[in-house]
């Protein structure tokens, strides 16, 4: 295809698969059921940080975690007592338990109490692989940050496509008028975000030619935006709802994040 009927093709999923019927069945209902800023940002990062696996397994467990914390994540975050963190004990997602949880709480307690917004955590950079960067380390600057609990904080700085992280900043800071993605952080714009590569990102983008690399890495994450960006320059990851639309279309939807 050339450059104009990929356009069109990207367009028209996007369109299909940027609507509000999309969000029940994604782990962005999760920060969806929320209507308050910090509880948006809390419960979207555990969200797509927990994005692994089965999408209904994701969403099953994530509302499991918000139940741990009263459905209430900010003010939990702010004001958990030390018996409340007994209630975290036990929650398990694949390899994120209960130590990763008690870090995390501890880490977002630290930071709320200093910052209104988790958008403050992720401005520290010129490039967006700075900002992730410098994210991570921010993260882990604490110095009862477990050695294990590193993995659950991507950064390009060891290479790592950083899919969940840059599906979360997406979430944030994208908007318009479907309404599937928040658009709550202002200070980073959707012309620097970095398109998620999934498995049904990937497929897709290598059979439109949109991406050449072999390892799924940050250059890869960034060449496949580059291109995107391409047909829209001010937006590029609104094109992640194509990729992955026509992923998950033809044949039977899969369910695997």
């Amino acid at each position: 295809m050339n450059h104009e009927q990929i356009k069109s093709r990207l367009e028209e999923w996007y369109h299909r698969y940027n609507q509000p019927d999309f969000i029940s069945a994604d782990p962005i209902s999760i920060p969806h059921s929320f209507s308050q800023r910090p509880d948006i940002e809390i419960s979207g990062l555990f969200a797509a940080l927990l994005a692994w696996g089965q999408r209904k397994t994701i969403i099953n467990k994530c509302r499991e975690l918000m139940q741990r914390m009263d459905n209430a994540p900010h003010q939990f975050i702010l004001h958990h007592s030390d018996e409340d963190l007994k209630g975290l004990l036990g929650f398990c997602h694949r390899t994120f338990c209960d130590t990763d949880l008690l870090y995390f709480v501890h880490w977002l307690q630290w930071f709320y109490q200093q910052h209104d917004t988790l958008e403050d955590a992720f401005l520290h950079g010129s490039t967006q692989k700075e900002r992730l960067e410098n994210f991570h380390n921010l993260f882990f600057s604490l110095e009862d940050a477990p050695q294990r609990t590193r993995k659950h904080i991507a950064t390009p700085a060891r290479g790592s496509a950083c899919k969940r992280i840059n599906m979360y900043l997406r979430w944030m800071v994208r908007k318009d008028e479907n309404g599937v993605d928040f658009g709550l952080w202002q200070r980073m714009k959707p012309a620097d975000l970095i398109c998620p590569i999934d498995v049904h990102v990937e497929r897709q983008a290598r059979m439109l030619g949109l991406l050449k690399r072999e390892q799924v890495d940050w250059r890869a994450a960034e060449e496949l935006t580059e291109n995107l960006r391409l047909f829209d320059a001010n937006d590029p990851v609104k094109y992640d709802f194509s990729l992955f639309g026509l992923g998950v279309s033809g044949g039977k939807q899969s369910e695997e994040s």
